[in-house]
């Protein structure tokens, strides 16, 4: 069944390369690619969570954050509509670089080393980083020199970071969402947190049990980011965040979330820094996450509309595992006959490439295949790349699983397929492998249930399947519990029907042992 599915789905993944080497003939000039199109296809991560981008807490089938009303505009102001693609945070200058989409806008601080990978647009919003503590907390720090040695959270590569180091204090950097980080705070695992004052406002000005220190800290601007070399697209952008500025359009965004600042003001040539709009955006998103319903009310009002979201990443987990399990099932069989079977030509080569693989992390190994391959010329679509990465990384663990089924079979057996004048293939076709499958079932399906818990590696290659579907809804919700127990039960229901096929083709192939526990 699953290398039948291999086998209907070759076409889409060959259609995905054909569609990533278009891609790529267009990266000199990704204004008239994009314009050509029709779409600007513009990176970001929305785990990270509000304001920025992050899934409506009222319907999680919508994008919603003030740098998707900015991407909406700048698209426009290009001809073209808007299109999200999501990448890890720490990975999306990798994934521009690589063509994955044409700009990063996500909070892309302007940094001397931003600029080493990447070009900048003129910035479009200023912002000061703030220092927040528990409430009532007499040993909490109000000063950056009192922060040396203590721990310290925020997130990895940002400005608040190169602060914290620079000041000495004991700094714990977060790869999930912004939420997590406060968390912990309130929780005593961090005595405070420097992170940018939009983030500030929205998480940590919000809670009670926490106080956000006066003053500020540090100053940080954002910029889109555009690939090295495409200076046609930056200038293009340039020019639409004027007119965005002119207009007064990006003071309308700002204030519709609650942001418009003096800061920004300054940086935008604006002489009024009082917002005057009705921050509505920041209200509904206030509304919505600021006191968690009760359990059972999530259960009945909430969690009903998550699970369209839900669905879609648990397609995506169950195509990349099918076909990941697919490859796997082909290639280990082929590694366990010629390690068992094969002469010293193929068994060597094959004992080398099982230990390779198993000795090596699968993160690794999909970093290699997606970022590492291009650069030796071979350019591989997200799809493709994961099912490739998974498949092998599970073919070495299923070959040592035939080679256990196939060498469990008694040597009576092949000693009587020789008896009765059986060819090699036959006896390995109708006495050896029908008795090693039975063996091997077991394992073969604890595999693939592994690698359905694996698949959520692939979301580092802007696929997102049903872990980074919780972690997203998680942290725009501010419910990790009540969500985590949703897709807790839904990796269960995926999993279940293959142990249980397992068990009755098992028990089929060891219908003339009756009596012996199975």
């Amino acid at each position: 069944m699953c290398l039948g599915l291999l086998l209907v789905c070759l076409p889409a993944l060959a259609q995905s390369e054909e569609t990533a080497e278009a891609a790529d003939a267009a990266l000199p000039d990704g204004l008239a690619a994009l314009k050509a199109r029709g779409e600007l296809l513009w990176g970001a991560d929305s785990q990270g969570g509000a304001p920025y981008v992050f899934q409506d807490p009222m319907d999680p089938n919508r994008l919603v954050g003030f740098e998707v009303d900015l991407a909406d505009a700048l698209a426009a102001k290009l001809g073209v509509r808007a299109r999200m693609v999501r990448g890890p945070y720490d990975s999306l200058l990798e994934l521009l670089a690589r063509g994955d989409f044409d700009v990063v806008l996500n909070g892309i601080e302007v940094a001397e080393e931003k600029k080493r990978v990447c070009l900048l647009t003129r910035p479009y919003y200023a912002a000061a980083e703030r220092l927040t503590v528990r409430r009532g907390d007499k040993n909490a720090p109000h000063a950056l020199g009192e922060l040396k040695g203590r721990p310290v959270g925020t997130l990895p590569g940002t400005l608040a970071e190169r602060v914290l180091r620079r000041e000495g204090a004991d700094v714990k950097t977060y790869d999930g969402g912004q939420d997590d980080i406060y968390a912990d705070l309130k929780l005593g695992r961090t005595d405070a947190v420097l992170l940018d004052d939009p983030i500030t406002q929205y998480y940590g000005a919000i809670e009670p049990e926490l106080e956000v220190v006066p003053g500020t800290f540090g100053h940080v601007d954002y910029a889109v980011a555009v690939r090295l070399g495409d200076e046609p697209l930056r200038e293009a952008l340039n020019q639409a965040l004027e007119a965005l500025a002119r207009e007064g359009e990006l003071r309308r965004i700002y204030e519709r979330w609650g942001l418009w600042n003096a800061p920004t003001a300054e940086l935008l040539g604006d002489p009024d820094p009082v917002p005057h709009g009705v921050p509505e955006a920041w209200e509904s998103w206030r509304a919505a996450v600021g006191k968690i319903p009760p359990f059972l009310d999530r259960v009945r009002d909430r969690y009903p509309a998550t699970l369209g979201v839900f669905a879609r990443g648990a397609v995506m987990t169950l195509v990349v595992s099918l076909l990941s399990m697919a490859l796997a099932i082909a290639v280990g069989l082929a590694l366990a006959v010629a390690r068992v079977f094969g002469p010293p030509a193929l068994r060597w080569p094959a004992m080398a490439f099982i230990e390779a693989v198993r000795g090596t992390p699968l993160l690794v190994q999909l970093t290699l295949v997606y970022f590492g391959l291009p650069q030796l010329g071979l350019k591989l679509a997200p799809l493709a790349a994961g099912v490739l990465t998974l498949g092998i990384n599970y073919a070495a663990a299923e070959a040592e699983n035939y080679r256990a089924g196939l060498s469990g079979v008694p040597a009576a057996q092949y000693e009587a397929a020789k008896v009765l004048g059986l060819s090699r293939w036959q006896t390995l076709r109708h006495i050896v492998f029908p008795q090693a499958l039975r063996i091997s079932l077991p394992p073969m399906t604890n595999d693939f249930i592994a690698l359905l818990k694996d698949s959520s590696l692939v979301s580092m290659v802007t696929l997102t399947e049903l872990t980074r579907t919780y972690l997203n809804l998680a942290n725009s919700m501010r419910d990790h519990l009540g969500l985590g127990l949703v897709v807790a039960a839904l990796y269960l229901l995926l999993g279940l029907p293959f142990a249980h096929l397992a068990r009755t083709v098992e028990a089929r192939l060891g219908q003339h042992l009756k009596g012996v526990p199975r």
